[in-house]
């Protein structure tokens, strides 16, 4: 599509709103709760973000899919409210830096069908179509193989930074989208004050948004015949925020994953400008650079902080161990969460890994120069998690 071929939008927050209920004819978006980052978020997009016509386009429709799918949500809740009893119990948390082979890692454990995963569709769209039947064609799976394509054809550098398969398991952190509580604008553009809300602001609305998607996507997995024991989540974002994540569901256990930033922290950057560039005609690498490695000192010394309060809610597990022979550190994390490692499960993940090799995909080539980092810089801003960590 070329930028003449692009529509024009109104990317408000009225307009967004009217357009939603038009789209669906459902008036109920839930909790008042997102209203508030929702606006800061347009704002931000219209002065700070320098969207060119696509990015603008792109960002006017996937804000409006977030509001569609609250709009649907509320109204399958109403149409069957017994989604509201599904018991979401001790969900197991991947968390870590970008980078840390924690995908890989939440992709070989969601092997083990005792697990519920949500899987990308689901993500990107938690809220079937009203005429949705169990068993039946899904539009959502259709809608999501369009997305990665349109993705990989803009910018075909993703397919190295991260594997994109639409019924694959994949981030939470898209779940939370739903809420307006989510890095998920800022790594698509630079929107500093609606960060910058984020990060000062009690998140957890967000989170008990959250808990309500996946009360609905566990209900939905039930209606295709899927009985799992509990959920396996996984996202880096939980590191701002894993304090409110353990208030909201106190029971659940964390797997942290590491390595060091000097390795994460300019791939993650990378990973983040290579979506930017698809919204803006010039955006700063350097820029990227500076706000996710903040971002994620800030998250990082918040985790540690957490973790002397609940030490017992934690296992690490390290990126060198999971790339070796991921089944040996998924052995101590079952001890951990309490579940038997059966034959059938490290069977499962062997399989699934003899399928899903890294070398099946292109590699990844960026430096730290090009986004204004140095060794001594990150070594510096890192220096509590890595003297904890790495020494």
């Amino acid at each position: 599509m070329s930028e003449q071929e692009i529509p024009q939008v109104e990317l408000s927050v009225e307009g967004l709103l009217q357009a939603a209920q038009d789209a669906t004819g459902l008036s109920d978006f839930g909790d008042e709760s997102f209203r508030e980052p929702f606006e800061v978020l347009v704002k931000a997009l219209n002065e700070e973000a320098n969207l060119n016509a696509v990015g603008r386009f792109t960002q006017y429709q996937r804000i409006l899919n977030i509001l569609c799918n609250r709009l649907r949500t509320e109204a399958w809740i109403a149409r069957h409210p017994e989604i509201l009893d599904e018991e979401i119990n001790a969900p197991v948390v991947i968390i870590g830096l970008q980078r840390t082979g924690s995908t890989m890692f939440h992709r070989v454990l969601a092997s083990d069908s005792r697990f519920y995963a949500p899987l990308w569709y689901e993500v990107r769209n938690p809220a079937p179509y009203l005429d949705w039947q169990a068993g039946g064609v899904d539009q959502r799976k259709t809608e999501a193989e369009q997305e990665i394509a349109a993705m990989l054809e803009a910018n075909p550098e993703l397919a190295a930074i991260h594997p994109m398969d639409p019924v694959a398991p994949d981030e939470d952190i898209m779940l939370l989208e739903h809420s307006f509580y989510s890095t998920v604008p800022d790594a698509f553009c630079n929107v500093p004050s609606y960060g910058k809300w984020n990060d000062t602001h009690d998140n957890t609305p967000g989170y008990e948004y959250l808990k309500r998607q996946l009360q609905s996507l566990q209900w939905q997995k039930k209606q295709q015949g899927q009985q799992a024991e509990r959920w396996l989540l996984k996202t880096p974002h939980h590191l701002h925020h894993v304090a409110t994540l353990l208030r909201v569901f106190p029971d659940a256990k964390i797997i942290q994953t590491h390595r060091d930033p000097l390795q994460t922290i300019p791939s993650a950057a990378s990973m983040n400008y290579n979506l930017w560039i698809m919204c803006a005609d010039d955006p700063d690498p350097k820029v990227v650079g500076e706000q996710w490695a903040a971002k994620y000192a800030r998250g990082m010394a918040h985790t540690l902080e957490t973790r002397k309060l609940k030490p017992d809610s934690f296992i690490d597990v390290w990126y060198k161990d999971t790339v070796v022979d991921p089944t040996v550190p998924a052995k101590a994390v079952y001890e951990f969460i309490g579940m038997s490692f059966t034959a059938e499960a490290k069977a499962a993940m062997q399989h699934w890994r003899e399928v899903n090799k890294r070398e099946d995909r292109p590699s990844h080539e960026y430096t730290l120069e090009q986004f204004g980092f140095t060794e001594e810089g990150l070594k510096h801003q890192f220096a509590g998690y890595r003297e904890h960590y790495l020494n």
